[in-house]
């Protein structure tokens, strides 16, 4: 693989992070730390994992290198080559499918210019297509960061997509008008707009 660095280690503060991260762990299972001190290497790394980083973690964790490895390739959380500053995945399982992730990923690639596995050539975005991302109720969605951008339609991802280019931070969370995970004509529960439950109880 190109571009990959000759060594890794924690930075001190990632290091005292790490041993705080092992010790939530039994004796003896220390190496079930394996995901968030493979999320912490990513983090530092510009989010992405070279095999350096891995086989440090495999020596923090006293763990053979193949075995992080496995790891590291299972979960597409891990990024194993350069991502963009903005890492735009979106969902295309069968929820967000039905919902318009089509017209989402259309959107990506026009306003980008890239296909899935791309990245620009400013090095801003990297556009990814995923499996699902446990927002189902609030499809279609996509994960941007650490951020989740949800209720999702072609203009809202391309006005998405417009601020990150400009240097702001849209706002996350659904794109319409619904509080979190509530419906979106507004919470009814205990309104009295519920229906037989209410009436019987008056």
């Amino acid at each position: 693989m190109t571009g990959q660095p000759q060594s890794f280690s924690f930075t001190p503060e990632n290091a005292d992070a790490a041993k705080r991260i092992i010790a939530k762990y039994p004796k003896g299972r220390q190496q079930s730390a394996v995901l968030p001190l493979l999320d912490l290497a990513q983090r530092q790394h510009d989010g992405w994992l070279p095999r350096a980083a891995m086989d440090h973690v495999a020596a923090v964790l006293g763990m053979a290198p193949i075995r992080v490895y496995e790891v590291a390739t299972f979960y597409t959380m891990f990024n194993l080559k350069p991502v963009g500053r903005h890492h735009v995945q979106v969902c295309t399982t069968t929820p967000c499918w039905l919902r318009g992730s089509d017209e989402v990923m259309a959107a990506c690639r026009k306003r980008l210019g890239v296909e899935p596995g791309q990245t620009t050539a400013d090095g801003q975005f990297t556009f990814s297509e995923v499996e699902c991302l446990a927002a189902c109720v609030n499809a279609p969605m996509a994960q941007i960061g650490d951020d989740y951008y949800e209720d999702l339609d072609a203009q809202s991802m391309t006005r998405i997509l417009n601020e990150l280019a400009a240097g702001r931070t849209p706002t996350p969370g659904p794109q319409v008008a619904r509080q979190t995970s509530a419906p979106q004509g507004g919470a009814r529960t205990l309104s009295g707009q519920s229906g037989d439950a209410n009436s019987a109880e008056s």
